[in-house]
């Protein structure tokens, strides 16, 4: 009988410890996809300055500041990913305007919005890679045994990895019109 106990108490502890770190893993995904969301609207903040910038070079800014404002703002509040790689369609587009124009890459303000946007870039980039390291990590406690059992019998699902659309690999030039 007592020995019936103590297997019991270590199966629920075991079931606890498993639970456990199954919801941390799950909080450490959420925590890296928000950090992601952070720089994200730090770029968005940064874009319409950039494109501010470029107002006297090009007449094309004013498409692509509505737009990505459009873009934006369907992100904001969808948090969909289609409007996050229209989005960057048109910050490649934006940037694609400026090689055009090599005044307006020598200018002070347009090199400081442009390091800014590199640093982002730079962030946004680690914080994609952390998050979907995360992910995985999540992902792979919710497969393997016995980890498996106890997340089908808690409901956890899978996260999902962060990817967006790239054109160096897809092979597609970006299409710029004047």
């Amino acid at each position: 009988m007592t020995i019936l106990v103590v297997i019991l108490v270590i199966l629920v502890l075991f079931v606890i410890v498993e639970y456990n770190m199954m919801v941390k893993l799950k909080k450490q995904m959420n925590n890296s996809y928000s950090v992601i969301d952070v720089y994200l609207q730090k770029r968005f903040d940064l874009i319409p300055n950039l494109v501010e910038v470029t107002k006297g070079y090009a007449n094309y800014e004013k498409d692509i500041l509505s737009k990505i404002t459009e873009y934006r703002t369907s992100y904001n509040q969808n948090k969909d990913k289609e409007s996050l790689n229209k989005l960057n369609d048109e910050y490649n587009n934006l940037m694609l305007v400026v090689e055009n124009y090599p005044d307006l890459k020598a200018s002070e303000q347009f090199l400081q919005l442009q390091k800014s946007l590199s640093k982002v870039e730079s962030e946004l980039q680690a914080a994609r890679r952390i998050y979907n390291t995360d992910t995985t990590k999540y992902n792979t406690k919710l497969s393997v045994f016995p980890s498996n059992i106890i997340a089908n019998i808690f409901g956890f699902k899978e996260g999902e990895l962060f990817e967006l659309e790239d054109r160096a690999v897809q092979g597609a030039n970006v299409k710029v019109e004047m």
